[in-house]
């Protein structure tokens, strides 16, 4: 499982959301990228005023957006734990 973080420079609610999302590393395996939007102006029109933003994906399947602002522990479980759809 794969996790996208769209954040940016200087954003307390992007710390705080990857440091919630690293917490649950240890009880599931998954990886994470940090995009900053600042660094692409059609990122910045699409989540400018929405980060930070998590996207989740399984396997090769479509990302998902999880949440925004700050970590939906109890959907991020639940993306977690589920089984994607074949």
């Amino acid at each position: 499982m794969h996790f996208t973080l769209y954040s940016r420079s200087y954003c307390h609610l992007c710390d705080d959301m990857l440091e919630a999302l690293q917490s649950l590393s240890s009880e599931y395996p998954f990886t994470t990228e940090i995009i900053d939007v600042d660094t692409d102006e059609a990122l910045i029109a699409q989540f400018d005023e929405l980060v930070p933003v998590l996207f989740g994906r399984k396997g090769q399947g479509d990302a998902i957006e999880l949440c925004h602002y700050f970590l939906d522990e109890h959907k991020v479980r639940e993306f977690l734990v589920t089984t994607p759809q074949a």
